[in-house]
C-alpha cells in the first residue's frame, strides 16, 4: 500500500473486508435459497446473458437452475485474492469446494471464481462472477483422467479451471534444462499479481451445467 495516505489505506482495508464478506454471503444465501439476499449482492444493472439486465432476471435464472438441478448445495470458500484497479473497482480469485445433492448422486466439485467487484454508492457488489471448474463427480468416483466435469445424465467435458492462467500449459509444454539454474522473473508489482499471472489470456467460455 505504499504511496497511499492513511485514509486511503484504511479505506483499502475496509474494502478488502467488505469484498471478502461478499464471497461468504454469496455461498450462504445460495445454499439457504434466500434468492433476494443472493441477487442483492450483485450490481443493480447486472447483466444476465447477452440481452437481459437486472436482478429480477438474475433471480429468475438462479431459481430455475437450483430447482431443476439440485436438492441441496454447500459451497465452502477457500483462499481469496483481491486486487484493486482503482478505489471503486477490484478483481479477485476465490477458490470454492462444493457439494451437491442431485438426483441419486452426491456430486462434489472443485472450482474457482474470477470476480469483478464494483463499489456503487459506498457499497461493494459483484459486477461479474466467472466460474471456472476443475472437476465435478460423484463422491465415490474420483475424477481421474481427462474430462473431469462429470454431471449425472450428461456426457463428460473439460472444465476451465486452468484456462485463465497461461502458466499451466507453459509448465507442461516446456521442460527446463536440468543442467542450468532456471531464470526467475521479477516479482509482480502491488495489485498486479493476478494481472501478471493472467497476462493477456482471454476469459474462457463457460458451459452452463
Amino acid at each position: 500500500m505504499s504511496g497511499l495516505t492513511l485514509e486511503q489505506r484504511i479505506d483499502r482495508l475496509e474494502s478488502i473486508e467488505a469484498i471478502r464478506q461478499l464471497a461468504g454471503k454469496y455461498s450462504l444465501s445460495l445454499d439457504m435459497r434466500d434468492l433476494d439476499a443472493h441477487v442483492n449482492l450483485f450490481a443493480p444493472d447486472i447483466r444476465v446473458g447477452r440481452e437481459k439486465v437486472g436482478r429480477n432476471y438474475l433471480k429468475a435464472w438462479v431459481d430455475t437452475t437450483l430447482r431443476d438441478q439440485f436438492t441441496g448445495t454447500s459451497h465452502h470458500i477457500g483462499q481469496h485474492i483481491i486486487e484493486f484497479t482503482d478505489p471503486n473497482h477490484a478483481i479477485g480469485v476465490v477458490y470454492s469446494k462444493n457439494e451437491h445433492e442431485t438426483g441419486p448422486e452426491w456430486v462434489i466439485m472443485q472450482m474457482l471464481y474470477w470476480d469483478d467487484y464494483e463499489r456503487i454508492d459506498g457499497q461493494w457488489y459483484f459486477r461479474r462472477r466467472l466460474p471456472c471448474y476443475w472437476y465435478a463427480t460423484d463422491l465415490n468416483k474420483p475424477p481421474i483422467g481427462d474430462q473431469k466435469m462429470r454431471w449425472p445424465g450428461r456426457e463428460p467435458y473439460e472444465g476451465t479451471f486452468h484456462d485463465l492462467f497461461p502458466s499451466w500449459k507453459t509448465f507442461w509444454s516446456n521442460r527446463p534444462d536440468q543442467s542450468k539454474l532456471p531464470e526467475v522473473a521479477p516479482p509482480a508489482q502491488l495489485d498486479e499479481f493476478l494481472k501478471t499471472m493472467r497476462g493477456d489470456t482471454p476469459a474462457p467460455k463457460i458451459r452452463v451445467r
